[in-house]
């Protein structure tokens, strides 16, 4: 037995500020950001239309400068810990954390411009509205070959549940994939295995969903791969990512609908984007 406190309405925990509506629950982390600028010395600074430039290529940048590696991965944690509320910034972030072992000039240029992103939108967060439904889907895309250091791809997924955005995920992929179908077809298996994590977790909760889930993917050849069950060379590479979809596809647990480039909400977790996609794609994220 635990003798407890009732502190009332979660208001704020560990940074994260909690605000009630008739709309529904807002979370932000908009002291955090204060405290952060105060710490970078970047208060005054001008604010940046988006957290990482689309022309930037970040490489390893052995002929930089190199900057002290404790000041470097502190920023970077704390940029991680910011974008627990903030998927935003979550693909620069994985971008930059990507050089704690040996930060250059270049890397931390490409940190403190996610700072500056910050200054100018310290109070966005994420809104988690009034919903009925219980609806389950996901979002998965992968920008092939997208690293300069080494030509992995990054996988990028984000899941709803009842039309809020609840978990996000953007990672350099663990091998080089040998076509952008390859790359697709391990971020849709990334995305699956999240959907499925969030199925268990409303069971625990009592709450069923018996619908398959939706998994958008703009890759018309994976979705192809997916459902069809004929082998040949160019799907040996990915067997096993392969029989895990179409299993959960025969089993009823998911569907495949085909979504335009245009509406990938995911595309903002794998690439840098321009101001006016990023602006259009985080409206759509909530």
């Amino acid at each position: 037995e635990f003798e407890i406190k009732t502190l009332g309405r979660l208001k704020y925990f560990l940074g994260i500020e909690v605000a009630h509506s008739k709309k529904g629950i807002f979370i932000s982390q908009q002291k955090y950001i204060t405290d952060l600028l105060k710490e970078t010395g970047k208060t005054a600074c001008r604010p940046a239309s988006t957290p990482v430039d689309p022309n930037i290529k970040l490489g390893s940048a052995e002929e930089d400068i190199a900057v002290d590696k404790e000041m470097y991965q502190r920023l970077v944690g704390r940029l991680i810990y910011l974008s627990h509320t903030r998927p935003d910034i979550a693909f620069a972030v994985s971008l930059v954390s990507q050089f704690m072992h040996q930060p250059k000039e270049a890397h931390l240029q490409a940190a403190l411009r996610i700072v500056q992103y910050l200054k100018g939108t310290p109070g966005k967060g994420i809104l988690f509205k009034r919903n009925k439904s219980v609806s389950l889907e996901a979002y998965t895309d992968a920008d092939y070959a997208g690293s300069v250091v080494d030509r992995r791809s990054t996988t990028g997924y984000c899941t709803f549940l009842g039309g809020n955005l609840v978990t996000w995920k953007s990672k350099k992929q663990s091998v080089v994939a040998r076509s952008s179908a390859e790359a697709e077809f391990r971020a849709m298996a990334q995305g699956i295995c999240e959907l499925l994590w969030l199925k268990i977790i409303l069971e625990d909760l009592k709450i069923r969903w018996d619908e398959p889930m939706r998994l958008y993917c703009d890759n018309k050849s994976a979705i192809s791969i997916a459902h069809n069950p004929v082998q040949h060379d160019r799907t040996k590479h990915i067997e096993v990512d392969r029989h895990f979809i179409k299993e959960k596809l025969d089993n009823g647990l998911i569907c495949t609908p085909y979504v335009s480039t245009q509406n990938q909400l995911a595309d903002i977790l794998t690439k840098g984007l321009n101001c006016i996609n990023f602006e259009r794609i985080i409206s759509k994220l909530g």
